[in-house]
């Protein structure tokens, strides 16, 4: 999951913002309709057994699919040189009267094998809000296109479907923010502000904004499924695309030859409560392994008191400074309190080596490299204009809040880090005044079934890091108690989406989609610690 202020998302540090980027929205056509069901064109056919995956326009029920230019990205990317691409257009709401329609962006990596497999992996991008396609290098880079086609779409509402729900204000108030006190009643009043602007404007231009969330994008993907001709196919999701991805296994089970699921977010548990939880273990993971290394435990001795009271010393006083950033000769301000520590540290477990040496620093009262890395996130042009807060407020404002109480959010800080403030515990990590936002947001509560344990005998690899803050690696043997052919799988010192930072990760990745009941781990046994940063 990832959520950035107002939508906040903790990427790697930032969770390869730059790469997984999302696109652009100016391929698609504002206004045109799907075919009416069960219209055919002439270029319509049932694809042929020779025929690569995704060249011919087919319509199956409300959905279809057009061959054509590959979706506009942000910056170039190498992967998408040889995919074959088009549109899916499907029905904004399902449920509605309204004939309205959306498209969405699909790109087709091909194998590097010259004999593919029949069922290709379909990639389901992390936010809410992030366009799977411009996180093709990531996928592709990792080898899962070995033996079979890599399938991309945009989820709805993102950077390039038509419409994109993306909000620049948001993201530009997020630059700001980091000169603010994080968890001020001021800056929440800013914060629900860009958060009602975002809606208004999306709302004007005659978005349902009830109709972004799990039950319609799950919706999309098997359309596109029977749109491209295939009989089976298998999920791969990092991040919030698990939460998408267990979902889907629960409503559309039946095209599902296997699963893998990378950064596990349970729709079952999802909320501020579990956001504690998931930061908890990271921490101590972390914490744990520099305990464990000699020079580290010396050099930094119990860090988990130094990290907790440090918490509670900035949020009685915050600590402001000024900063350069790489690529920028401006100063930028920067106030550290103890929420903007948490939410930095849930970060930096993506840059574990640094983690000891840059508390030790502002506890000795050089805050700098802290300063740099928070507000370099939300700074960088990547951060601008390419996440779709609209889907990530259509997936919590449905889904999470409306079956959390406020009073068990905050039990669940209280919990897990008894001796912080009161006023940090109030706001989750990553969810900062997701409340008010949602109250904002205002859009109608999923089905309670949207919280339903995902149950089943689909083959599934739930992958989890030991240093992952942002989706605790607990998720993977919850979600596999009620999934009978699930394979659980720690890496151990990595952060939150294994497969983007661990070889290890990816190669068991690569041996479950051959043989997805006996994934080979043994690469598991020769992982190290890193070497932590011993400042002098």
């Amino acid at each position: 999951m990832t959520r950035r202020q107002p939508s906040r998302r903790p990427s790697t540090v930032r969770r390869l913002r730059a790469t997984s980027a999302g696109l652009a929205t100016g391929l698609l056509a504002a206004g045109l309709l799907a075919a009416p069901a069960g219209a055919q064109s002439r270029t319509d056919t049932s694809p042929s057994p020779g025929a690569p995956i995704g060249t011919v326009a087919r319509t199956v029920g409300d959905a279809r699919f057009e061959p054509g230019p590959c979706p506009r990205t942000p910056e170039p990317i190498e992967a998408l040189k040889d995919a074959r691409c088009g549109t899916l257009t499907v029905p904004e709401n399902r449920a509605a009267a309204s004939n309205r329609t959306i498209k969405l962006g699909v790109a087709i990596v091909p194998a590097a094998t010259d004999k593919p497999k029949s069922d290709p992996v379909v990639w389901l991008a992390g936010g809410p809000g992030d366009d799977a396609v411009g996180e093709a290098q990531m996928a592709i880079d990792g080898g899962l296109n070995r033996d079979r086609d890599v399938i991309f779409m945009s989820q709805r509402g993102t950077y390039s479907a038509d419409p994109n729900l993306l909000c620049p204000n948001i993201d530009e108030f997020n630059a700001r923010s980091v000169g603010l006190v994080y968890d001020a009643p001021s800056t929440e009043r800013l914060h629900v502000e860009a958060t009602k602007a975002c809606r208004d404007k999306l709302a004007a231009r005659g978005i349902d904004l009830g109709a972004y969330n799990d039950i319609e994008s799950a919706a999309d993907y098997e359309d596109l499924r029977a749109a491209l001709g295939i009989k089976q196919w298998n999920l791969f999701g990092i991040s919030y695309g698990t939460h998408l991805a267990l979902a889907y296994m629960r409503l559309h089970p039946e095209g599902l030859r296997s699963v893998g699921i990378d950064g596990i977010l349970p729709p079952s548990k999802a909320g501020s409560a579990a956001t504690w939880s998931s930061a908890r273990q990271g921490f101590d993971g972390l914490f744990k392994a520099c305990a464990q290394q000699p020079a580290c435990n010396k050099r930094y001795p119990n860090l988990p008191a130094t990290f907790d009271k440090l918490v509670r010393d900035l949020e009685a006083k915050p600590v402001t400074t000024t900063v350069t950033l790489p690529g920028s000769d401006k100063p930028v301000k920067v106030v550290l309190d103890g929420g903007a520590l948490v939410n930095w540290m849930t970060s930096a477990t993506h840059v574990a080596p640094q983690v000891p040496a840059a508390l030790d620093e502002l506890a000795h009262g050089k805050p700098q490299r802290i300063a740099r890395q928070w507000a370099g996130g939300k700074l960088s042009p990547q951060a601008i204009g390419r996440v779709a807060h609209g889907l990530a407020y259509g997936v919590f404002c449905s889904e999470w809040t409306p079956y959390e109480t406020q009073a068990e959010a905050l039990k669940g800080g209280q919990e897990t880090f008894p001796t912080f403030p009161r006023s940090v515990q109030a706001q989750a990590p990553q969810l900062t005044f997701l409340r008010p936002d949602c109250d904002a947001w205002n859009i109608p509560a999923a089905p309670p079934s949207i919280r339903d344990v995902t149950r089943g005998d689909i083959p599934t690899l739930a992958l989890s890091g030991g240093f992952d803050s942002q989706t605790g690696a607990d998720n993977g043997p919850y979600v596999a108690s009620t999934l009978s052919r699930a394979k659980v799988v720690t890496v151990p010192y990595e952060p939150h989406v294994v497969f983007a930072t661990s070889k290890c990760a990816q190669d068991i990745t690569a041996s479950f989609f051959d043989t997805p009941t006996t994934p080979k781990t043994e690469c598991l046994k020769t992982l190290e610690a890193p070497e932590f940063e011993i400042a002098p």
